[in-house]
């Protein structure tokens, strides 16, 4: 099947732990076979929210740079998509349509009192 494969094709064997799924697999190495690279991880699941935490930081801090000047001050230029996107309120206003629209569902006029 590996034969078959495209050139630089990956496999990413889960279980290459327990023996694998794929014949060329090694546990906890990475194997390339006839132009495929096979990898086979170890204990991935103690991997993912280290990964996870570490994307969630890097998105942070690329769209932290995207919304400062290159003198480092906030640069709220709200016809920029992403930050039209991004910023929720701003200056007592709800900015964010789909924000504005469920908060408009959910309040309830108050009813007079005499």
């Amino acid at each position: 099947m590996v034969k078959g494969m495209k050139l630089g094709s990956v496999i990413v064997d889960l279980a290459a732990e327990r023996g694998g799924n794929c014949e060329l697999s090694k546990a906890g190495e990475t194997v390339i076979a006839y132009g495929v690279t096979i990898l086979g991880p170890v204990d991935i699941v103690a991997t993912l929210p280290n990964h996870a935490s570490q994307m969630y930081g890097r998105n942070l801090e690329n769209l932290l740079r995207h919304l400062l000047d290159e003198e480092g001050h906030l640069n709220l230029d709200f016809e920029d998509e992403i930050l039209d996107q991004a910023v929720i309120t701003h200056q007592g206003e709800v900015r964010a349509a789909r924000i504005r629209e469920r908060l408009s569902c959910s309040i309830q006029p108050q009813e007079a009192t005499a």
